[in-house]
């Protein structure tokens, strides 16, 4: 089936705040909530966050904007859209590539996503019957290293998670993910709120620790590894590269402004990503704990200080729900490019096309909740299954595509249709255009040869 043959309805955003809230929700997930805090421990803390901040604003940003505005221009799935694109501006359909990678990269990522997914949402029942009452590092390490065990207890959470992101996404566009998002997305704020003002009240002094850990510069810090691992986390925290937002910005009308609304996006997504941070660090040094404890920050160290303290039991269950609605406003949008292809693509209904998708990628997710047990000995290139996943996407996949994408746009769209599209002064413009054609597909490369580093 060509291009031209697709099926012709395509669905809209009924609003601009439905869409923002959205784009917003796919940005805020557990890269926010679970790597960025642990990166910023790992790292000296404010040196890191200022270096963050400066590339989330000056490469995230415009790549964000032109995923929509290629997708807006394209009204298709990825794939598709890209190779429209292309098609309209003379250049070859190979470009079409970009799509493809970027698609697949969201496929696979939501195979393992999904299953670090079902151990949040575990968490909330594990932190309500209170299992972390007085727990030291030696209990919630073993409570943790129990779980990954346990191949029925993770297969049947990975299920649950990834059957609620399955309805959310049959639901449709306006039905499911904008109205899910205008949902959780307020309630994800208020949670948020609640946690920061309840660790501010029980940790006392700790949270001015927290504060200045944050945001005091401690440039002594930074070296270039931070400066590399800043950058690659500023690309990865607004879901770039991975043919969400382009999916997204196919169901845009004209009347949406991109810039102001990917600066919105921007804001709210490092908003969260520091009131995170605020809300876990006073935790963590009012408990004597390390904040560069990695990737066990969240299910293992936290857990300590949410047994330890008053309230604690209503503090973890709070956390864990906030922690499952983030990764599921990531994963609806992780999950949505492949049905938006398929329903275009196919025969298939938007429903069918949900179901078929969600039970592959469910499948894969299997082989990678295996890697943390019966099959933790089957490695390639020294990575168990979902390691390897991880890596190929987030190391290899995701960097290709947006370094596709800002180059599309850069080099081979006509630029006076962008300026007019962005509304930009011409001042502003050849700002926008060094930037585009220059400083973000150095940053994006300097991103695809720190993942080929060794750690």
């Amino acid at each position: 089936m060509s291009t031209s043959t697709m099926k012709k309805n395509h669905s809209q955003w009924s609003s601009r705040i439905g869409f923002m809230l959205a784009a917003a929700g796919s940005a805020v997930g557990l890269g926010n909530i679970w790597k960025f805090p642990y990166m910023a421990g790992e790292m000296g803390g404010s040196a890191f966050v200022l270096t963050y901040l400066i590339f989330m604003f000056v490469i995230g940003l415009p790549i964000l904007v032109m995923e929509w505005l290629i997708g807006r221009r394209g009204q298709k799935n990825p794939i598709h859209t890209m190779e429209d694109v292309a098609v309209s501006e003379g250049r070859s359909r190979s470009w079409c590539w970009v799509g493809i990678i970027g698609v697949l990269g969201s496929f696979l990522i939501l195979s393992f996503y999904s299953v670090i997914g079902g151990w949040a949402t575990d968490y909330i029942f594990l932190a309500g019957k209170g299992v972390f009452l007085n727990a030291n590092g030696e209990v919630t390490g073993k409570i943790f290293t129990d779980f990954l065990g346990n191949v029925n207890h993770l297969l049947t959470w990975h299920t649950v998670f990834m059957g609620a992101t399955a309805f959310i996404v049959a639901m449709g566009v306006g039905a499911g993910l904008e109205r899910a998002c205008k949902v959780m997305m307020p309630g994800l704020g208020i949670l948020l709120l609640v946690l920061v003002g309840y660790a501010a009240y029980v940790s006392g002094p700790y949270f001015g620790e927290a504060f200045r850990f944050l945001f005091t510069p401690n440039w002594s810090a930074i070296n270039g590894t931070a400066v590399l691992a800043a950058l690659g986390h500023a690309f990865f925290s607004l879901s770039l590269g991975m043919g969400i937002m382009m999916a997204y910005g196919s169901y845009l009308g004209k009347d949406v402004n991109l810039l102001s609304t990917a600066r919105t996006v921007v804001i709210l997504d490092v908003l969260v990503a520091m009131l995170s941070g605020l809300a876990i660090f006073p935790l963590v040094f009012a408990n004597g704990l390390q904040p560069g404890s990695g990737p066990g920050l969240i299910f293992v160290t936290l857990p300590i200080a949410f047994g330890n303290m008053a309230g604690g039991t209503i503090l973890g269950v709070l956390f864990f729900i906030f922690l499952t609605f983030a990764a599921l406003t990531s994963s609806i949008s992780l999950l949505e490019p492949t049905v938006e292809l398929l329903e275009e693509k196919t025969p298939m209904g938007r429903k069918t096309a949900t179901i078929v998708s969600s039970v592959i990628i469910w499948a894969i997710g299997i082989a990678c909740l295996l890697a943390f047990n019966e099959w933790s000995d089957i490695k390639l290139f020294d990575k168990n299954i979902f390691d390897l996943l991880d890596y190929l996407t987030s190391k290899i996949m995701l960097p290709v595509t947006g370094l596709g994408t800002i180059i599309f746009g850069g080099w081979m769209m006509r630029q006076t249709l962008i300026r007019q599209e962005l509304n930009l002064s011409k001042s502003w413009f050849a700002i926008w255009t060094f930037l585009t054609r220059f400083v973000i597909p150095i940053a994006v490369i300097l991103i695809l040869i720190y993942g080929f580093m060794p750690e």
